[in-house]
């Protein structure tokens, strides 16, 4: 049974710093690709970043301050947030992509405050 699960989000203030992280169970995790979306009020959920062993991509919006990582031995991939916007409140969501089918965490809440 796959299971992610999110933790690290907050409240921070403008220019600040946060590290997300999620721990993945139910596959084999070091051969798949993770991906962090994140869902602001009353927009589409979008993606962040995604990253596999071998090869990252980031949203626009995000890149040269977000960086997607991930440590194979605990199963976790971890998303690291600099200079951190107002725009960048959302909840934030692990993905873990199977097929067709999408796995979810329950999300993380994310907060900057200006």
């Amino acid at each position: 049974q796959v299971q992610l699960v999110e933790s690290g989000g907050g409240l921070v203030q403008a220019g600040g710093s946060l590290r997300l992280s999620c721990v993945a169970s139910g596959f084999i995790f070091s051969t798949n690709v993770m991906g962090w979306y994140r869902q602001a009020p009353g927009k589409q959920r979008e993606l962040v970043a995604r990253g596999s062993a071998f090869s990252t991509n980031y949203a626009d919006s995000v890149k040269g301050r977000f960086t997607i990582s991930r440590d194979n031995a605990k199963n976790t991939v971890y998303l690291q947030m600099n200079s951190l916007k107002p725009e960048d409140t959302a909840v934030y969501y692990c993905n873990y992509k199977l097929g067709p089918r999408d796995y979810w965490g329950p999300g993380t809440q994310v907060t900057v405050s200006s």
